[in-house]
């Protein structure tokens, strides 16, 4: 019984030696420069002074917004939405899309952290 476990053993690392073939590593790229490095450092310093040609408006400074909307509303809204307690719940978060009726209750205690 003995015998013929190391035999299945030998035969199984034996083919598993068999199977197991090593990859050659040749590299991710081969890099073949067709330019100088004077060119490459040459352009570098033009792209770099150029700015940030991709940028929205990059060029135009400050911009000025024209609204109709009175500044003490505006604030008194975001004073409100920061104090709503359930103004982050995302109904994509759960069961359905729909906000568990638990939330919705206008009688929930949320505490609030002692100051140091």
């Amino acid at each position: 019984m003995n015998t013929r476990n190391i035999l299945a053993a030998a035969a199984l690392s034996l083919l598993a030696a068999a199977g197991a073939h090593a990859e050659t590593y040749d590299g991710v790229l081969t890099v073949t420069p067709s330019v100088s490095r004077a060119a490459v450092q040459g352009q570098a310093v033009a792209a770099a002074r150029a700015g940030d040609v991709f940028g929205e408006g990059y060029a135009s400074g400050v911009q000025t917004v024209n609204t109709t909307a009175d500044r003490g509303a505006v604030r008194s809204q975001a004073v409100a939405t920061a104090h709503d307690p359930l103004q982050s719940l995302n109904a994509k978060s759960y069961y359905r899309d729909q906000i568990p009726a638990e939330y919705k209750k206008t009688s929930l205690s949320f505490t609030r952290q002692a100051a140091y």
